[in-house]
């Protein structure tokens, strides 16, 4: 399903005429609506839409009927009409009325920001589950906004002859059948649900940690993820070139194996529609044993997009500090490599004074040995060392422990091996249930 309503009568496509115009609305944070202008113009490539120009409005009293001021949309109105746009983007929220009555104004289709990232995920969804999701969040967003749709429609007769009733109106027939579906797609989902849980349940009582790694969209995450597992995920300077979760093994000095998943990015004013949608793919953040900040640190609005990341995390129940039951949080300052030489020092200094936060660089590889090194000690440190008596036959044992965790020594005394091995307390619970206490 697409926001666009994609049909011969439309005639969108990858390269539709697009406009662009930010809205800054009162009590928005000033001086960002450059770098807004520009992660929207990115957010529009990434679907291949052809942006033709990106306008900043300052919106001192946003208009229930517009949003826009009246000058302002007859602006849009002649950049339009010169341009041959055929689509106009609005980077922020718009009510159905409110994209009605701009089209109206306008003459060109118009969509909002939470519209323009649903048909981003639309056309990005890979997996079966991925699809059930952000189906979902589409119907979600559209209940609302067929109005627009079938204002042309008259109400539909009910019954035979001249006795019928009014019937049904198509608008409420299509909410009818929207509802219907939503439902539909709800109980796909949680079964997805819950099989996503017994998996993570299996994973739980397996003795490998799991780490998870978040960030802002086009922070660097694929690009990390393929060089710590050498996979060959998609990793391109693309806002969203992820969306569904990939989970790898990856191999850290003395831990034999962990789980590594690259998550779908996290973007400013992230649909509503979209973080409930994909909460069982998020979930998968939450159950994590570390999770893995990634930051675009070269980007001028670093310091927001954390604030971004991290409102999302609470909204998923994971503390900032790691409070609870929350995992830990740690943060990479990646794209250290784009930096100028003084800010990057002094950013490597901030790094070296704290215990959770990595200067690197995916790309190059720079400070990526540090990390790792630092994350495989905190795991190996949760590790308890016990000796164990096993008969020589028992082999099979011996090499699970290798397979497990770190076998510290191996003797031989009267037909007996005298092992110390260190394990995880998760790993140990497993070994006695296998093979009993000892």
């Amino acid at each position: 399903m697409s926001v666009f309503n994609r049909n011969e009568d439309d005639g969108f496509s990858r390269d539709t005429p697009t406009l662009i115009a930010y809205p800054e609305l009162p009590g928005t944070a000033s001086g960002n609506a450059e770098y807004r202008l520009e992660e929207s113009v990115g957010l529009a490539a990434a679907i291949g839409l052809d942006v033709i120009e990106a306008r900043h409005y300052r919106v001192r009293s946003p208009r229930a009927a517009t949003l826009l001021g009246g000058g302002q949309v007859d602006e849009l109105t002649g950049l339009i009409k010169e341009a041959g746009a055929e689509l106009l983007i609005i980077d922020g929220a718009l009510t159905p009325i409110q994209q009605r009555n701009l089209e109206d104004r306008v003459k060109a289709k118009v969509i909002d920001r939470t519209g323009l990232i649903l048909e981003i995920f639309g056309e990005r969804a890979a997996t079966a589950e991925g699809r059930l999701q952000v189906e979902l969040a589409h119907l979600d967003y559209q209940a609302g906004r067929l109005v627009r749709s079938w204002t042309h429609l008259e109400r539909q007769r009910g019954g035979f002859g001249f006795l019928g009733g009014p019937g049904e109106t198509q608008i409420e027939a299509d909410r009818r059948m929207i509802r219907d579906r939503m439902a539909r797609l709800r109980k796909e989902l949680s079964q997805v649900q819950r099989t996503r849980g017994i998996h993570r349940a299996r994973r739980k009582k397996a003795p490998w940690p799991t780490i998870a790694l978040v960030g802002y969209t086009n922070a660097g995450k694929s690009t990390l993820f393929n060089r710590l597992t050498k996979a060959s995920v998609l990793a391109e300077d693309l806002l969203f070139a992820t969306l569904d979760p990939t989970m790898r093994q990856v191999k850290l000095p003395g831990v034999e194996k962990a789980i590594l998943s690259d998550t779908v990015g996290f973007v400013s004013d992230l649909p509503t529609q979209l973080v409930a949608a994909f909460r069982a793919t998020l979930e998968e953040v939450t159950s994590a044993d570390y999770i893995v900040h990634v930051r675009d640190i070269a980007h001028p609005s670093t310091e927001a997009q954390r604030a971004d990341v991290l409102l999302i995390l609470r909204e998923l129940g994971i503390a900032e500090n790691g409070e609870g039951d929350s995992p830990l949080i740690i943060e990479l300052w990646n794209k250290c490599d784009k930096l100028p030489v003084e800010e990057k020092e002094k950013l490597a200094e901030l790094a070296r004074r704290s215990a959770n936060c990595f200067l690197i660089s995916a790309q190059t590889g720079e400070g990526v040995d540090a990390f790792v090194d630092n994350l495989a000690a905190r795991i190996t440190a949760e590790g308890i060392a016990r000796p164990l008596l096993l008969d020589a036959s028992q082999g099979d044992i011996l090499a699970w422990l290798h397979s497990k965790g770190q076998v510290n020594s191996v003797s031989e005394k009267d037909d007996k091996l005298h092992v110390v091995a260190t394990l995880t307390p998760r790993a140990w619970g497993q070994y006695d249930k296998l093979y009993g206490t000892v």
